[in-house]
């Protein structure tokens, strides 16, 4: 399992790679993002271009990523900029239709992986006609704005109907690598990181994303021992993944049902909240 750490901060990547995090991202998407999810509470990246460079640099032997806008008149500068400068693999989001993933597949010429970020209904629903583009290496689900799009409620509801693990099932059937979703800390979260990481490995994902409470005191307290608590809960998430991959068939099941019944709560939750 490849733990992501989204930053542009040149030494914190440094300080996650030296922890065991696989992957570094930077999040140069914005077209759009504030009008779909500003006001919602959730983060909307500040990244600028020239951070790539700057987190190549601290990073030289780790895997960056580097996700760009949505495609659109001038992304082919915006693949050329994150190649020029260091990008392993180069992630699009908000795709609808698969012409934009072959046109990025193409910009691409093979000189980094792509990465499909599936968050659109588009996207869902055309899966089988874009899941073989040449080039493709991994389909991502982004479950923040793909259960907006589906009318749900809770992140997790494409997990508990089956959705995520149609995509896994694609993905994984063509040789492809496949995450979905961020991940909390162990026992946060209206679903905790326990709950979704087993999901992960039933399922056969191969990343996640680490959310932003794995940092949180780097960004609220800077002045605290925020490195140890880090290296903590990173050394918690391998050991329980250790610990998952032990389990029976049964216990597995078990585990799944643990997840539908805590996101079926959750949703009616935030339902009648809203209500």
């Amino acid at each position: 399992m490849d733990w992501i750490q989204i930053t542009n901060l040149p030494e914190f990547a440094a300080f996650a790679v030296e922890c065991g995090v696989a992957r570094v991202m930077v999040d140069l998407e914005r077209m759009g993002k504030q009008e779909r999810q500003g006001g919602l509470g959730t983060f909307i990246s500040d990244h600028r271009p020239e951070d790539v460079a700057a987190v190549r640099a601290a990073v030289p032997d780790a895997h960056l990523v580097v996700r760009i806008n949505p495609w659109h008149a001038r992304s082919e500068s915006e693949v050329e900029h994150a190649l020029r400068h260091g990008a392993d693999s180069v992630m699009l989001p908000m795709f609808e239709q698969p012409q934009a993933l072959r046109d990025c597949a193409r910009a691409l010429g093979g000189r980094a992986r792509l990465v499909a970020l599936l968050e659109t209904r588009g996207a869902l629903d055309s899966l089988e006609r874009w899941a073989d583009t040449e080039g493709l290496s991994e389909i991502y689900v982004g479950l923040n704005d793909l259960h907006r799009q589906l009318g749900c409620r809770f992140m997790f509801e494409p997990l508990a109907d089956g959705t995520v693990e149609r995509v896994a099932q694609a993905a994984l059937a063509r040789g492809l690598r496949f995450g979905f979703g961020g991940i909390a800390r162990l026992d946060e979260g209206l679903l905790p990181g326990r709950v979704v990481l087993a999901e992960h490995l039933r399922l056969g994902s191969s990343s996640v994303i680490l959310s932003r409470t794995f940092n949180r005191e780097m960004i609220e307290f800077p002045e605290s021992d925020w490195r140890g608590v880090y290296r903590k809960q990173l050394d918690r998430l391998r050991h329980c993944a250790s610990v998952l991959r032990t389990r029976s068939t049964e216990e597995v099941e078990s585990d799944r049902l643990l997840a539908c019944d805590l996101i079926r709560k959750a949703a009616l939750a935030l339902g009648s909240a809203g209500n």
